[in-house]
């Protein structure tokens, strides 16, 4: 979220309580999770000596909506980041910035070249601001991704599924065999076969919902905010994981 420099003036400021700069810290991976321990390196390198003496966990533990802790560390909420950004005022990059960046660094990792193609795309239709395009050429990539992952390691549980769900579906061979499926009754299935957990398989039905409405004609007005959130939802649960 913060170059070093800007971090390092952050944490310096005397007008931050201890606690915002905890989240602050905490906020320079933003698309991720951290574990107290990196929060704490992240701190000493910008120069916040201090806080190896701090209770890093009871400070994120009484931020409440600001920042919860998962399995694998703690990660700031939709909330936080809002806070982290008031807090930082215009030293903040945009948000769109922040996306586009941990975009870029998923991509030598999307090894289907197609599947690179689209999200090379999303990365230029989010800095070009065209925002619907970046949420429509993002989802694609992501379907894409998920499509590789059932063809190379549960193929054969996945049309099990399906051929229990709707008797008359063709056995799928490869990616375009999946996509004559209808991508929302292809995402009912993933949980099943445990491809994806219930609760991201209800956050990508979101992303799918934006992404019709941006798909078709019509008079939806979709802003920096609700793109960047659509394509960072993407990043944690398909590109970051498959």
């Amino acid at each position: 979220m913060f170059d070093r420099e800007v971090l390092k003036e952050l944490l310096a400021r005397s007008d931050l309580s201890n606690r915002d700069k905890v989240l602050i810290c905490l906020g320079a991976e933003p698309l991720g999770v951290m574990k107290v321990e990196e929060i704490r390196s992240v701190a000493i390198e910008a120069g916040l000596r201090a806080i190896a003496k701090w209770n890093v966990s009871d400070y994120l533990s009484k931020a409440k909506t600001l920042a919860i802790r998962t399995p694998h560390g703690w990660e700031l909420t939709g909330a936080g980041k809002a806070h982290v950004g008031s807090a930082a005022g215009p030293l903040l990059p945009s948000v769109s910035v922040l996306v586009v960046s941990a975009l870029r660094n998923q991509l030598p990792s999307i090894l289907n070249a197609d599947t690179q193609q689209f999200v090379a795309e999303a990365v230029k239709c989010l800095e070009a601001k065209l925002y619907r395009a970046a949420i429509v050429t993002s989802w694609v990539g992501a379907v894409a991704v998920l499509y590789d992952d059932v063809v190379a390691s549960h193929l054969a549980t996945f049309n099990a599924e399906a051929i229990k769900r709707d008797p008359k579906w063709r056995t799928a061979k490869n990616a375009d065999d999946l996509a004559r499926m209808k991508e929302f009754d292809f995402l009912q299935i993933l949980p099943a076969i445990g491809v994806l957990g219930k609760n991201v398989k209800d956050e990508l039905e979101v992303c799918l919902k934006l992404r019709n409405g941006c798909g078709h004609p019509n008079s939806l007005v979709v802003g920096e905010h609700k793109a960047s959130a659509h394509v960072e939802t993407l990043i944690q649960n398909v590109f970051a994981k498959f």
